[in-house]
């Protein structure tokens, strides 16, 4: 295990100092280096590590300004983790397959070792046939499973393993007969084959699924359905006791009212949800409280987003420990000698890592295995029901906690 430590120092970080830190390194405009932190000795020779990020940071979009906040989120962990010899080189991959083929072109040519990002599934089909080529490992924020393996790995959760997790703690607490409402879109296409299995292996029942469009109107007709045949079913003898409700903050405020409106007793049919759920002021949809979600840790963000609002100046995008925990398992294998570091064993040890949104290892198909806690709505926040498993014993941290060594 390697152990690194982390300066007490970040305790006064400035938004200033990163912001400068950013600003370039020598020749190369786009490197980041440790911060304050002298050079080799004298006679001594250290070859530079070189960490390249792909994000897609033009443009005045969404996703331009999630990339910068995960592009501020690696600078954090580059200077928390405080490694002298690496450097952190930011590319823009333009969000599109020919912008991250050339970003990581370039990076490559300037010595990088690794990759992490990029965020976008076609932007990592346009960066991997370059950095397989240059035996680049690539350390991706999509969470498209079609897009792992052979060099590349997944940071991100995968909805089959979250949908797996809340079925599994629902049926261990009871519920056998499932209902569920998913989107008609990419994201529910996944969702659906993984709850239908996820019920089956915990004994269950699949009573009722409907699919929703996206459009406010469309998705009233299936939420009256699933509402009908819930409450038909008490007179059955097999009555519904579990309902999922896929989605996230661009849905839940619009179902929220209906589950409200529709009279289902929400103290004995439980809702559930996916990691989609995952997001600030879930429980302010009152229908929504009381249910359950899986997730990371919330202990593990709320300590990140302090440390990230005292360097920047704002709290970051929730995408943005992905990239913080991406940078951290980068500059960990760092410590390895050159053509040992970011081997794929390495990346692929069974204790895996231990970051920001908990333990995460890598599977040889690309594919992240994670510890995944069960998470309760409340009116403000969440509160933990059940801790992730204690599993990966012996990961290596890669997330630094202010005054404490890293281990």
């Amino acid at each position: 295990m390697w152990t690194l430590a982390c300066r007490a120092s970040v305790t006064v970080l400035c938004a200033g100092l990163l912001g400068a830190c950013a600003a370039g390194l020598g020749q190369n405009p786009d490197a980041t280096s440790s911060l304050g932190e002298p050079g080799p000795a004298a006679g001594q020779k250290q070859k530079t590590v070189r960490i390249a990020m792909l994000l897609p940071l033009g443009g005045l979009d969404q996703s331009a300004v999630i990339a910068k906040g995960m592009k501020q989120a690696g600078e954090l962990a580059l200077f928390e983790l405080d490694n002298p010899f690496v450097q952190l080189v930011v590319k823009d991959d333009k969000g599109s397959p020919e912008g991250a083929r050339a970003a990581a072109e370039e990076a490559i040519r300037e010595g990088a070792e690794i990759i992490v990002g990029p965020l976008t599934s076609k932007a990592v089909t346009g960066a991997a046939p370059v950095a397989r080529q240059a035996k680049v490992p690539i350390l991706t924020f999509s969470n498209d499973s079609h897009v792992a393996g052979n060099g590349i790995y997944l940071m991100s959760f995968l909805a089959e393993q979250e949908v797996e997790r809340i079925v599994a703690f629902a049926a261990a607490k009871g519920k056998r007969r499932f209902a569920a409402l998913i989107p008609n879109d990419d994201y529910g296409r996944v969702v659906e084959p993984a709850f239908r299995a996820a019920v089956a292996r915990s004994g269950g029942t699949v009573a009722a699924l409907e699919l929703y469009p996206l459009e406010t109107n469309a998705m009233l007709e299936p939420a009256r359905r699933i509402v009908d045949t819930i409450k038909q079913s008490d007179d059955t003898g097999g009555p519904v006791d579990t309902l999922l409700v896929a989605g996230g903050p661009t849905v839940l405020p619009r179902i929220g009212p209906l589950i409200t409106y529709s009279g289902i007793d929400t103290t004995r049919v439980k809702l559930i949800g996916t990691g989609a759920w995952d997001f600030p002021n879930v429980g302010a949809n009152a229908a929504l409280v009381g249910g359950w979600y899986p997730g990371p840790d919330p202990r593990g963000w709320q300590d990140f987003s302090r440390r990230f609002a005292k360097a920047f100046g704002s709290a970051p995008p929730r995408l943005a420990s992905l990239a913080y925990d991406a940078v951290g398992i980068a500059v960990t294998l760092s410590a390895n000698p050159t053509g040992e570091r970011f081997t794929a064993a390495n990346l692929t040890r069974v204790a895996g890592f231990n970051g920001v949104d908990g333990m995460v290892r890598f599977l040889p198909t690309g594919l992240p295995e994670r510890a995944i806690a069960v998470l309760e709505v409340q009116a403000f926040g969440a509160n933990m029901v059940d801790p992730a498993p204690g599993a990966f014993d012996g990961a290596t941290r890669v997330s630094a906690v202010p005054g404490q060594n890293a281990n």
